[in-house]
C-alpha cells in the first residue's frame, strides 16, 4: 500500500456475444468446422484454464506493495485516523515492540467501536451522532492501536500464490494481507486490486 489513494477493488465480467463470435470466426482465414456455441465454450474454458495458472504461478513478491504504510502499536488512535486520512487508505498493519506484525486497523475497526455500537459504516456512525449528544468518537479518543486493531493478523509468505492469497481474500472477507518474512516481519501488502491487476496483465489468447 503505497502513498496516495489506496487501489480501489476492480470487479467486472465480461460477456461473449453470439455477435462477437461470429466476427472473430470471420477474422480466422479458411474454414472452421465449428460452431458458435462450440467457439463460446472454448475459449470459456481456455480463459478459466489461463486464469488458474496465472494464479497459481504469480506469487505474492510478485504483486506485493513493498512500501507500506503502517504504525505502531502504542499510537494514538488520532495519529493512526490523521495517517490513515491523509495517505487515503482504509485500513494498514500494526507492527509490535518486536517488528512482527501484531495485527490490521480498518475503517472498520473504528466505527465498530465508536458510538453505541450500532453504526458498522460510515452513515450509521453519523446517524448515531446526529440521535445523540457530542462527539461519537469520543469513548476511542484515549485509546491507542492495539486498543481495537484486528488481531491476529491473517498475513501470508512471499511465496504465497495469488489463487491462495485470493482464496484467503473471500474466506475471511478481507481486501488486504500483509506479506511477511520467515519471522513475521513485514515485507509487503497484497490488495484484490493486486490480484485482479496480476491476472489481466499476463492473460494473452
Amino acid at each position: 500500500m503505497s502513498k496516495g489513494r489506496e487501489r480501489e477493488k476492480v470487479s467486472f465480467e465480461v460477456t461473449i456475444s453470439d455477435d462477437d463470435v461470429y466476427e472473430a470466426m470471420k477474422d480466422i482465414p479458411g474454414y472452421l468446422d465449428i460452431t458458435p456455441g462450440d467457439f463460446k465454450e472454448l475459449y470459456q474454458l481456455a480463459y478459466g484454464h489461463a486464469v488458474s495458472r496465472i494464479t497459481q504461478s504469480v506469487r505474492a513478491r510478485d504483486i506485493m506493495t513493498g512500501k507500506v504504510i503502517r504504525v505502531r502499536e502504542e499510537d494514538s488512535l488520532k495519529d493512526v485516523a490523521e495517517l490513515m486520512a491523509r495517505s487515503g487508505i482504509s485500513g494498514l498493519p500494526v507492527i509490535g515492540r518486536d517488528d512482527k506484525v501484531a495485527g490490521i486497523i480498518s475503517e472498520k475497526d473504528f466505527l465498530s467501536r465508536m458510538g453505541t455500537g450500532k453504526g458498522t459504516t460510515f452513515m450509521g456512525v453519523v446517524a448515531e451522532c446526529l440521535k445523540g449528544k457530542g462527539c461519537v468518537a469520543v469513548s476511542v479518543r484515549p485509546q491507542k492501536a492495539k486498543d481495537i486493531m484486528s488481531s491476529p493478523a491473517v498475513t501470508v509468505n512471499e511465496e504465497s500464490t495469488a489463487g491462495e492469497i485470493a482464496r484467503l481474500f473471500t474466506e475471511k472477507g478481507i481486501n488486504r494481507v500483509p506479506v511477511v518474512d520467515g519471522k513475521g516481519r513485514l515485507t509487503g501488502i497484497v490488495s484484490r486490486a493486486d490480484i485482479v491487476r496480476a491476472s489481466l496483465r499476463k492473460i494473452s489468447i
